[in-house]
């Protein structure tokens, strides 16, 4: 079975492929991956967590033999170390196998648009996009937009900008959904930040005239419809590397 190279939050490995070289997943969406050819570790990785950079296959002996690697202990049990909370110069992300459902999101205002955004990075620094969902009255917008060569944190910060954007009304309610701690601490926890002054600043001072607007925390890559279609506009844009699509007349939602 041939391999193909691919990205796996913003690191470069291998991934198992078929002979379009599209991703090989099996029965449970895992692909086999290697972060080297050599080191004798096979790992999985979802498929939806990954992105194809280069679809021509590699033969199958580009990698070596290899052991699936033991999985990480958890959190809590003997001898396991205890995960340390997300600081602010760290992207929150679940683990590349999934994990626990995600738990519903707190309810909205029936009157709010509800938004959900997300940014991805290709390395950090690296090619970087945005995705945002806005849902507005049983009407969906979707965004995917490529910014450059730039940092996950200034993607999940401007995918932010870019969904206050869509709602002209600064009296309207709004509930943005985002996976990035690091965006809500900066924007609203008085987390300091040490870069992206300029952003931040201007975020804030939106916010500042918005005075109904509240930021969610949502668990990345957990199951959260919205969240995973944001995720996977983000990818697109570094994939296509083209200009700021999608932001049209809106489609009419399925809900």
């Amino acid at each position: 079975m041939p391999w193909v190279r691919a990205v796996l939050r913003g690191k470069t490995l291998y991934a198992r492929a078929d002979a379009a070289g599209g991703l090989a997943a099996d029965g449970k969406g895992l692909v086999e991956v290697r972060y080297n050819k050599n080191d004798g570790r096979a790992y999985s990785a979802r498929a939806d967590n990954l992105v194809v950079s280069d679809p021509t296959p590699l033969p199958d002996d580009t990698c070596g033999p290899a052991e699936a690697a033991p999985p990480k202990p958890r959190a809590g049990a003997k001898g396991a170390s205890v995960a340390k909370a997300p600081s602010a110069s760290r992207s929150s992300s679940s683990s590349a196998s999934g994990g626990a459902p995600a738990p519903p999101p707190p309810p909205a205002d029936p009157a709010s648009v509800i938004a959900y955004t997300d940014g991805a990075c290709s390395g950090n620094p690296g090619p970087a996009g945005l995705g945002v969902v806005v849902v507005d009255a049983g009407v969906t917008t979707e965004l995917s937009e490529y910014l450059g060569l730039t940092t996950n944190n200034v993607a999940e910060l401007t995918a932010i900008a870019r969904a206050l954007d869509q709602v002209a009304a600064r009296e309207r309610p709004i509930q943005i959904h985002t996976d990035s701690q690091y965006a809500i601490g900066v924007l609203s926890k008085g987390w300091k930040a040490k870069a992206n002054g300029e952003l931040i600043a201007a975020i804030k001072a939106e916010l500042a005239r918005r005075p109904r607007v509240r930021l969610v925390y949502v668990p990345g890559h957990a199951g959260v419809p919205l969240n995973e279609r944001a995720d996977e506009l983000a990818r697109r844009a570094i994939i296509n590397r083209g200009p700021r699509v999608g932001a049209g007349p809106a489609r009419a939602s399925a809900d």
